[in-house]
């Protein structure tokens, strides 16, 4: 009833099942109760709950077991619903006891501004710890810090906030009652203005008024439901939410959706019956139909204005069948006009990002702010943010930290497809970001895979040195050691190490050098291609390695220096035209590139430098080509991608021992700029190759 839920809303603390419940209750008791009976009331009420006395070990035992059920780990947009219908229902309470004059249940009062930083605390804590602040003061802090509320807002909460707390103190202060209601007396008027610094009782509450007018402006604009609209969309809005519900006849319903913007009526009538009969959809929970139900006029409205409507319908449509079970999205697009606009602009624009909204629905989270999501991070930034999502993560929890790192790439790799389609960014920007992104994954995981292995068997090295060095280096080699990284490439790696192969770790469970890298290697590979709930990173290739498949997983410098100029064959130096260091140890990384240099100076019989590249371009060219009648294979087919790679390559190899400039750069793109500045071949020609690698490219 209201009473109960105005009262829950307002005390600290209220126990399982009211007055009926028992006074004490265990722990296993009270987790049974909330995932079973656990109300939306109570999440909101133990935003503020802190233990004050008892057992150490069985109060962070109870905090741990709470934080699931107050803070989700995904974003429940469902929190503004169950908000304003709590705030509805004390809105009716205050009315109901004539309390409209309350500093704090009444409209602009304290309760508004809690419940607005609340708001994004259910909403958002699971997956921001840094939102699980007690103090909302502190709270309103870390909006603006997020960029979740602006700075004008926040400082006018604040201020609101600092002087309806004050009043409230001045009110209780006169008899030390429990008491938010301002009085009607004269004289106890005056009382209060003077203690608040006022000359008049009209003074300070003109001011009082001006604060809470601030809150209830910035209350609505948080928590008023997006859809109330004008009267003419509403209108259609309600006809289409009919022909959802199929209570219109066919003709009518065909009408509408011509009218909406559909070509194929008939085909839209067909998509909608499928969504509204699948097994998922008829098994919604009451609030999920709601929601449902609410979603599908809008969403028909907004595709109905796209080109090839019914295509791009048909997308959102699996999108929606996908996230349906998990109804909190469905209140994202719900709560969200723009997540929903974005949403559409962007599966209109490319069947690929529908399929990736699809398969990851956490992104949904980055079609919120458009400033965000059309505008990739540089490296810096990107770095920053990764470290700052695994600041979070306990060290230990390696399942946690994968699938921050699959949240990360996925929600980035989004904002570079957003940023690619919308023509913000060119083609090379586009790999530069994508390449970016891979970087910074490698080396996070890299510094898992150490942490761990160091914590089992010590540091790698020799009885003579023993530092905080890691001996080991990744090499990249192909798309992203040419920083040409697409959107689903796999990552081509060689792992290197320079440590003494013969020595030992020195932990507690030491193992040889080359055991401990072998591992370190294997770990790696586990962390950047395993499946988890949150999906894979990448496909990684190892077979540019010394030997292929039939090598070493991590090759000590020495032998793969030996390797590359005794035993490589052309095919590899070609590939290590591409190849630089992405991620480990200086030294490592230095002796590579020195090695690199050496390798592709080398003088060389250019007709049979010739001769070999053009063999392993028609070998390569009969097993990968994908041509068909009609078709041409953009990177296998005669003058295709590929083609313009070995012409390269051939050049670097065939020219570096006089002309080293062209080993400064590992991408086509610079080193045909290189080639063009040593006049070793025209600039027209240079450009012409570089123009048809960035056109077959994008």
């Amino acid at each position: 009833n209201t009473s109960d839920i105005s009262s829950a809303a307002s005390d600290v603390y209220k126990r399982q099942f009211g007055d009926s419940g028992p006074l004490v209750i265990s722990l296993e008791a009270m987790e049974n109760y909330y995932q079973s009976h656990g109300r939306e009331w109570e999440r909101y009420a133990f935003i503020k709950a802190r233990v004050v006395t008892g057992d150490p070990e069985s109060s962070n035992e109870l905090v741990q077991m709470l934080r699931p059920f107050v803070y989700r780990r995904y974003l429940d947009y469902g929190a503004y619903e169950s908000l304003r219908e709590m705030k509805q229902l004390i809105v009716a309470e205050v009315e109901r006891k004539g309390l409209k004059d309350n500093v704090k249940l009444g409209a602009g009062g304290i309760r508004e501004i809690e419940f607005i930083g609340q708001a994004f605390q259910l909403i958002r804590g699971g997956r921001d710890p840094e939102l699980q602040q007690k103090q909302i003061l502190h709270t309103l802090d870390v909006l603006v810090e997020k960029q979740q509320l602006p700075l004008f807002v926040v400082e006018e909460l604040k201020t609101a906030y600092q002087f309806l707390r004050t009043t409230e103190h001045r009110l209780q202060q006169v008899r030390d009652a429990q008491t938010h209601q301002l009085p009607s007396n004269i004289d106890e008027q005056h009382c209060l203005a003077l203690s608040m610094g006022y000359d008049s009782w009209d003074a300070f509450y003109k001011q009082l008024q001006t604060y809470r007018q601030r809150v209830r402006n910035h209350f609505d604009q948080v928590f008023e439901s997006p859809q109330i609209s004008q009267s003419d969309e509403a209108d259609k809005s309600l006809q289409l939410k009919q022909l959802w519900l199929q209570k219109l006849d066919d003709d009518t319903a065909k009408a509408l959706l011509a009218d909406s913007g559909y070509e194929q009526p008939v085909l839209v009538l067909e998509l909608l019956d499928s969504l509204g009969s699948t097994s998922s959809t008829r098994s919604l929970s009451r609030a999920g139909r709601q929601r449902l139900d609410a979603l599908m006029p809008l969403v028909l409205a907004a595709v109905g204005l796209c080109k090839h409507a019914h295509e791009v319908l048909k997308r959102i449509l699996e999108l929606i069948q996908a996230i349906s079970r998990r109804s909190s999205y469905l209140a994202l697009l719900l709560e969200s006009p723009m997540a929903l606009s974005q949403l559409i602009k962007l599966c209109s624009a490319s069947p690929w990002i529908a399929h990736q909204l699809k398969q990851h629905p956490l992104l949904l989270d980055e079609l919120l702010d458009p400033r965000t999501l059309y505008q990739p991070p540089s490296h810096e930034e990107l770095a920053e943010d990764l470290s700052n999502r695994l600041a979070h993560i306990d060290a230990e929890d390696l399942e946690q930290q994968m699938d921050v790192l699959r949240h990360f790439k996925q929600a980035n790799v989004l904002r570079v497809a957003a940023a690619d389609i919308s023509g913000a960014v060119p083609l090379m920007v586009v790999s530069d970001h994508l390449t970016y992104i891979a970087e910074i994954v490698v080396n996070n995981a890299m510094e898992m895979t150490w942490r761990h292995m160091v914590a089992r068997h010590g540091t790698p090295g020799n009885e003579t040195e023993r530092n905080d060095r890691k001996h080991f280096a990744v090499i990249a080699y192909g798309k992203l050691g040419g920083i040409e990284l697409s959107y689903s490439s796999d990552l081509d790696l060689v792992f290197l190490f320079d440590a003494d192969p013969n020595g030992f770790t020195n932990g507690k469970k030491p193992i040889a050098n080359a055991v401990f890298y072998a591992r370190l290697g294997q770990r790696l590979i586990h962390i950047l291609t395993a499946f988890t709930p949150a999906g894979n990173l990448y496909e990684v290739d190892m077979r540019l390695r010394p030997s292929g498949d039939s090598g070493l997983l991590v090759t000590h410098i020495d032998s793969f220096q030996d390797y590359q100029i005794k035993k490589a064959w052309t095919w590899e130096h070609q590939a290590l035209v591409r190849a630089r260091p992405v991620a480990g140890d200086a030294q490592v990384v230095a002796r590579f590139q020195q090695m690199r240099k050496q390798v592709l100076m080398q003088q060389r019989d250019r007709d049979k430098l010739r001769e070999e590249v053009l063999e392993m371009r028609e070998k390569m060219r009969k097993e990968l080509i994908r041509s068909k009648q009609g078709f041409f294979d953009l990177k296998q087919g005669e003058g295709g991608i590929t083609d313009i790679e070995f012409m390269v390559q051939y050049m670097v190899l065939a020219w570096s021992a006089n002309y080293d400039n062209l080993l400064t750069y590992s991408d086509n793109i610079r080193i045909l700029d290189a080639i063009a500045e040593d006049e070793l071949l025209s600039k027209e020609e240079c450009q012409d190759l570089a123009d048809c690698y960035l056109a077959f490219r994008s």
